[in-house]
């Protein structure tokens, strides 16, 4: 049948008839499968590098990616202009200056405003990337509705610190997918991206009044304007990071301070733990050391699980597991939430003279097994120890410029807890 035939030419690499076009869209659309360009689009390019300063850096990043690609720099209001002006002149590359700072977003729009190509790669200053970076990224824009595609960011110079050396915020890691605000990759950075010119003009390009975030929110209007965003991790661009605990603590609360901007702007996009209400009153008993609510807890969430499993005729072992990863995974979203947003209580709550150790070590251990379990699945080039400290300063940052954008936002948004139910959507 027509299926079959779709299938096979799936199964071949080659999306010849309708059908398989259809079905090769479903699979990649909810993560069972990935596109494999073999080839670079035939469209053109231009490459637009929003700088601020950085004369140095962005000496680097040009001499890099070598004079093959039109290339426009935006001097966003720099103070060592002439510097810039020299550097982009040495390499070839455009100039638009402006005379103030308004930010990357700004920016970037300028740079969009100044060319005229299929796609636009925006790549920041204090990026190295290779020369064939955006060929191996635009086979993606043989398909038709793919607006956006990231490569995967990584470390570009090493720190003292060894956390600080290998734990990007900006590296999503070795899984590809489609990046949208419910799936395993909800945004991408700007920091390198390559975009259809024409899907930025669709969505309005930047938000100029944003000066963190900007980029996820760039993402999302994509995502809800029907196109597809694409990471692809198989191309790695180099970005500086933070040598310093202080700078790198700075940029993470700056990035939290975006979190109730983009709240507001994509209700229902941005949250920091979502939950089904059995798990979540099983997580609740043990925090307050109930023993009758932990076991209605579990005793509730096992029946859901074998309710929403029946017509899959799951065994009692499979509904066991079910279960089981279902609890664990709300006890970590639950404490990486409680980190972010509750560092300080939780601090307070373990150091307090007079408490039972039961509880130090049930805070403890609902603090610490977030960051652990990610290092185990990740095992980066960093102890356990290191990485679960570093972790948690990282989260308390965040979660310090959250409460600093809701409040000057005047909402909750970002740090409300959404129960979902099962059959519910995603």
């Amino acid at each position: 049948g027509t299926g079959q035939v779709a299938w096979r030419e799936l199964r071949n690499g080659v999306v010849a008839s309708p059908a398989a076009a259809v079905l090769a869209r479903r699979l990649t659309d909810c993560g069972l499968a990935h596109p494999r360009p073999t080839a670079a689009t035939d469209l053109t390019v231009t490459i637009v590098i929003p700088v601020h300063g950085r004369a140095a850096e962005l000496e680097r990043g040009l001499a890099a990616i070598a004079a093959r690609t039109q290339v426009v720099v935006v001097d966003d209001g720099s103070p060592d202009a002439n510097r810039i002006a020299a550097v982009a002149e040495r390499h070839g590359a455009r100039l638009v200056r402006r005379d103030r700072n308004e930010g990357p977003a700004a920016a970037r729009n300028a740079g969009i405003a100044a060319v005229d190509t299929d796609l636009v790669a925006f790549l920041d200053s204090d990026c190295v990337a290779s020369p064939d970076w955006i060929d191996r990224l635009s086979g993606h824009f043989a398909d038709p509705l793919v607006g956006a595609v990231a490569p995967r960011i990584v470390t570009a110079r090493a720190a003292a610190d060894g956390y600080l050396a290998n734990c990007s915020p900006l590296d999503l890691g070795p899984d590809e997918g489609r990046v949208h605000p419910a799936g395993r990759v909800t945004y991408v950075p700007t920091a390198a991206l390559v975009v259809r010119r024409g899907a930025l003009t669709h969505v309005g390009g930047f938000d100029p009044d944003l000066r963190y975030g900007e980029d996820v929110d760039l993402i999302w209007r994509l995502d809800a304007a029907g196109w597809r965003v694409r990471y692809d991790p198989s191309v790695e661009v180099a970005h500086d990071d933070p040598v310093s605990w202080r700078e790198r603590l700075g940029r993470r609360y700056r990035y939290g301070t975006s979190a109730a901007s983009l709240a507001t702007r994509h209700p229902g996009a941005l949250t920091h733990l979502v939950a089904r209400p059995w798990p979540l009153l099983t997580a609740a008993g043990v925090l307050s050391r109930r023993p009758v609510v932990t076991a209605a807890g579990v005793v509730a969430t096992a029946t859901a699980t074998r309710h929403s499993l029946r017509r899959a005729e799951a065994t009692d072992i499979g509904i066991a597991r079910a279960t089981s990863t279902g609890l664990a995974a709300t006890w970590l979203g639950v404490g990486r939430y409680a980190t972010q947003f509750a560092a300080p209580l939780l601090l307070a709550a373990v150091a307090r003279r007079g408490r039972r150790r039961s509880r130090v070590a049930v805070l403890a251990a609902l603090s610490v097994a977030p960051p652990l379990v990610d290092w185990a699945r990740s095992r980066p080039a960093v102890g356990p120890a290191r990485y679960v400290a570093g972790r948690l300063a990282d989260d308390a940052a965040y979660g310090a410029g959250v409460y600093a954008g809701c409040i000057k936002e005047r909402t909750l948004s970002p740090i409300k807890v959404v129960l979902r139910r099962r059959g519910s959507e995603h």
